[in-house]
């Protein structure tokens, strides 16, 4: 019988499963690292454990540390969460073997379901039906193009091990599926330790829905209806609802029943979740099993009134499931979006700071599951996911709304978001309508997506710096002074001229004039008429950034009025820095190598994120300043090249 539950994760989902645990009476062990040691989570754990060091790999990965966590504190039962150890078999096994009851499926069936070449090879034994492939265990490059010409190109490249979206690669061509299978491999081996990749044919234009199951130690295995993950940008799951859209009863049930085989297949205990791609003729294949809580199991609870993770509680306890396939019922629509700390107009580049303020939504039908408060520090050293943000109503379109009004009220200041991303996703024809597929976010999507800064933006950013500025000199209602501002927006420079009236501000941005009156600043919040029209927004500025919440859109600008003009040619100096912080992967260049424009110097992994570090133009590399496994800093100088001379063939 468990007593005491210890949470082998972090972040929003330690939160959430710290809840449920303490709601159903026991008490919560919470572990830590020292990056996380004044986490949300930690305060709210009944006893706390610090596992010390910063990365994953010195904390929440190492097993032994874990176990003997769980032992110090008296904890006998562990929860994985997602991630980290979640589906590792060793860990599960390990735990058994000290007495520790493991919160999830067993070691086998982690292991069989972790690996998709052996577990498509049990599906299909099962009569689970699968997408056309090569799973075998001969893995040179000859076979894998024989297999791949076979198939029929374009086909998917997929790790074998692991899951998350990580070792993936679509491949167009046979010329591309070298290079596809070795950049596949070096993300494989670094996400999951192994090499091994299986082969797809691509189903183009297909709806991913998954299904979740719960299956307890007597026999009994049920399906919780399904959920629509086909929103997704680069393999990773950007918007999830329940059910799907596109989802028929006859459909319901035939997958209902695929999910429900699958995990008799390997005697499953506990809840998890089967993935399917769905054509457009509503053919559904297997994808792979979630031997885990999955991130997006909010809109499973909120349709059926369920407690997932309370669920799990009873099933590890060994009681039945509380309620049998005839019990449920799908009630109303059930939306989430991932608020991340990213840059949606940079390439999504992770961004580690301070949260200066953060106040969810409370709307109602909103739900928040999140791991930050204001003055918390997001590090470079795990997931960059800060908050999900879950909306239900009595149909889709209710959901929908109701999201996007969460989204414009939810202040999350400090660093940048996907906030204004998610907005306009939202409100794309092709998911209001309920046709998003798994090539919903295309490159037209993520232009219109990313907003442009409008001249009236402009326009309040500088209205708000000079109300905050101590620099006011000319400042007078005698003797106003008109003044000029330059801000930078991603590489635009753009000189705005601001002079201050008896009513508030005229704004000169080239040849338009703004008129912002009635300004009344507080201490994170702008109160402002615009156009006749009385406005709130949120802000916060630190040094010359600028963070300005509209609701609809977050604009971040930089005060470069003061700043020395940039160095003409700057770019293309030889001088390759670092894009962000994060560690040091793969260092692929030595002093003395000759390298092409755009050739991959250092990889950087920032956040469960890859980042190619490119030479900006050809030449010899002259110094190497880091190496494998060092930490580093953004903008931290990586490499320096001595560029070659191009000469101008127009002379």
């Amino acid at each position: 019988m468990i007593t005491k539950v210890l949470v082998a994760n972090r972040g929003e989902i330690a939160c959430r499963i710290i809840d449920s645990v303490q709601a159903a009476g026991y008490d919560a062990v919470a572990v830590h690292s020292d990056a996380d040691a004044k986490a949300l989570f930690v305060g709210l754990a009944d006893e706390t454990v610090s596992l010390g060091g910063n990365t994953s790999a010195e904390s929440y990965l190492d097993i032994n540390k874990i176990i003997a966590a769980a032992k110090a504190s008296g904890a006998d039962a562990i929860h994985p969460g997602y991630g980290f150890l979640s589906e590792n078999a060793e860990f599960s096994a390990l735990c058994q073997e000290n007495g520790i009851i493991f919160i999830g499926p067993s070691a086998t069936a982690i292991e069989v379901m972790g690996n998709k070449a052996e577990a498509k090879h049990l599906m299909l034994s099962s009569g689970v039906p699968c997408i056309p492939g090569y799973q075998g265990e001969t893995q040179d490059a000859v076979t894998l193009a024989s297999e791949a010409n076979a198939i029929g190109f374009p086909i998917m490249v997929k790790a074998a091990a692991g899951g998350g979206g990580r070792g993936i690669r679509l491949v167009e061509s046979a010329e591309a599926l070298q290079s596809a299978v070795e950049s596949a491999r070096i993300e494989a081996q670094n996400a999951f330790g192994s090499v091994e990749l299986i082969l797809e044919k691509a189903v183009v234009n297909s709806r991913h829905i998954e299904v979740q199951i719960a299956a307890d130690q007597h026999g009994n295995v049920i399906h919780l209806f399904e959920r629509d993950c086909s929103a997704q940008r680069r393999h990773q799951k950007v918007i999830e609802e329940a059910p799907s859209p596109f989802m028929t009863e006859t459909l319901r049930g035939e997958m209902g029943l695929a999910a429900v085989n699958a995990a008799r297949a390997v005697n499953y205990e506990g809840v998890g979740t089967v993935e399917f791609l769905v054509d457009a003729d509503r053919n559904f294949y297997f994808l792979e099993m979630n031997t885990r809580l999955q991130v997006e199991h909010p809109v499973t609870e909120m349709i059926t009134g369920v407690d997932l993770v309370e669920w799990q509680l009873q099933i590890a306890n060994g009681n039945p499931l509380p309620l049998q396939q005839d019990d449920m019922t799908i009630d109303g629509h059930a939306i989430e979006v991932r608020i991340y700390a990213e840059d949606p107009g940079n390439g999504f580049m992770p961004q580690t700071g301070k949260v200066l303020a953060f106040e969810p939504s409370v709307d109602e039908g909103i739900r928040i599951d999140h791991g930050i408060y204001s003055g918390a520090v997001v590090s470079p050293f795990y997931d960059s996911m800060l908050a999900k943000l879950i909306a239900w109503g009595r149909d889709r379109e209710e959901a929908r709304r109701r999201l996007i009004r969460a989204l414009k009220q939810t202040k999350l200041l400090g660093l940048m978001t996907n906030k204004t991303f998610l907005i306009r996703l939202l409100s794309e024809e092709q998911f209001v309508n309920g046709e998003a597929t798994t090539s919903f976010i295309s490159d037209d999507v993520l232009k219109r997506a990313n907003p442009e800064v409008a001249k009236a933006d402009l326009a309040l950013a500088t209205v708000l710096l000079n109300q905050n500025s101590s620099d006011l000199n000319g400042w007078s209602n005698s003797a106003p002074l008109l003044r000029t501002e330059t801000l930078l927006v991603g590489e635009d420079v753009h000189p705005v001229k601001i002079l201050q009236t008896d009513s508030g501000f005229d704004v000169f941005i080239a040849d338009d004039l703004i008129q912002i009156n009635g300004v009344k600043c507080y201490e994170d919040e702008l109160v402002y008429t615009l156009d006749g029209v009385t406005r709130v927004a949120s802000f916060s500025i630190v040094a010359d950034e600028i963070s300005l919440d509209l609701g609809d859109r977050v604009l971040n600008f930089t005060r470069t009025t003061y700043r020395p003009a940039v160095a003409e040619g700057e770019a293309g100096s030889g001088l390759i820095k670092a894009s962000t912080e994060g560690l040091v992967v793969d260092v692929l260049v030595k002093p003395g190598d000759v390298v092409n424009n755009g050739d991959t110097l250092v990889v950087i992994e920032a956040m469960k994120m890859e980042h190619r570090h490119l030479a900006d133009g050809a030449g010899e590399v002259t110094s190497v300043n880091v190496k494998n496994g060092q930490q580093v800093k953004n903008r931290q100088l990586l490499v320096e090249l001595a560029l070659t001379e191009v000469e101008d063939e127009s002379a």
